[in-house]
Parts: C-alpha cells; sequence; structure tokens
C-alpha cells in the first residue's frame, strides 16, 4: 500500500503573515498621510447659546449672548491664567486688536485674581471677559480646551473654529473669517 502524499501547507500557514503585512501597511499608510488639522464644528452655523457670565476682571464688564448682536463681528476667544498657549497667542491678539477687531474673552475654570494677573504679564485685549467657572458656556460653544477662538457674526451665529492659540501665520486666516462674517 502506498503512503498518502504529506500534505502541503495550506492558507494556516501563510494567514499570521498576511495578517501582520496588512497591519504593518496599515500603521505605515496612517504615518505618511497628512493629517487634517481642521475639526469640522458641529456648531457652525448655529446661534451663540444664551449665556450670561459675570465679569472676570475688575477693568472689563462681564459677558452675554446679546453682546454679540450688535451687528458687528468678532472674536470670542476661550483662555485661561494657567494655559501656556494662551500666552503664546497673546502677541496676536494684540495685533488683531490694534486693527480694529473687538476680542471678548471667557476664563475657564480661573480666579480673579490669576486673570488679572496674567493679563497684566500677557497684554488685555478684551473689550469684556466672562467668568465661566463651570465651563458650561465653553462647552455649550463646542470649545473642548484652551485656547479656541471663535468668530462670530453680527447677529451671534458662529462663523468659524479656531482651534489651539493663534499664531502669526493664522493671522491672514482669522481676518478672511472675520471679513467673511461680515456679510
Amino acid at each position: 500500500m502506498s503512503e498518502p502524499a504529506p500534505k502541503r501547507p495550506g492558507l494556516a500557514i501563510w494567514l499570521p503573515l498576511i495578517l501582520f503585512g496588512a497591519f504593518f501597511a496599515l500603521v505605515i499608510w496612517g504615518l505618511v498621510r497628512p493629517a487634517d488639522r481642521e475639526v469640522a464644528s458641529a456648531f457652525i452655523g448655529k446661534p451663540l447659546p444664551s449665556f450670561a457670565l459675570e465679569a472676570a476682571v475688575e477693568d472689563r464688564p462681564g459677558l452675554a449672548t446679546a453682546d454679540f448682536k450688535a451687528g458687528k463681528p468678532k472674536l470670542l476667544n476661550v483662555f485661561a491664567s494657567w494655559c501656556v498657549p494662551c500666552a503664546i497667542e497673546s502677541p496676536q491678539l494684540a495685533a488683531l486688536a490694534k486693527q480694529g477687531v473687538e476680542i471678548d474673552g471667557v476664563a475657564i475654570r480661573d480666579r480673579r485674581e490669576d486673570v488679572a494677573r496674567f493679563l497684566a504679564t500677557n497684554g488685555n485685549p478684551f473689550a469684556r471677559i466672562g467668568k465661566d467657572d463651570l465651563s458650561q458656556v465653553q462647552l455649550a460653544i463646542g470649545s473642548s480646551g484652551v485656547p479656541e477662538t471663535f468668530v462670530i457674526d453680527g447677529k451671534g451665529v458662529i462663523r468659524y473654529q479656531h482651534i489651539g492659540e493663534i499664531r502669526e501665520e493664522d493671522m491672514s486666516l482669522i481676518l478672511e473669517k472675520l471679513k467673511e462674517a461680515e456679510s
């Protein structure tokens, strides 16, 4: 009687190698494709929620939804005294304010004396600053961190959300978004 032919290794031996190769290709693809730096906000095109925040510092009034319905677009900057990137963006906010851009601020989970010290050190480009101790306004407008800056049109509608600090190279985009919000 003849012996049966020996079984040749089939797919079972190659399957782990194929799976490893597919995983490796997926990792490489994730590393080489450019990251999408723009986060699409679900709040773009929606009106600001109703809020009224008390003043975060003595020399500036608090902030309310009604302040954004005066017919002129402005920036809403979410910041905190303990936020290093917030200090980094201070020169850009000052430059925008010098160009006539009205900027209102929301201080997140901060103490009045810390906000005052931060502004004394880094400058105060804000017309109004509201104190948001529980981050309620921050979360209601779709902000997940600090700093974040929103372009709000003259009717109180969110037109653009800039995540992270405003850098020198972001200035023209911010000004462009403000101009778009005028129409």
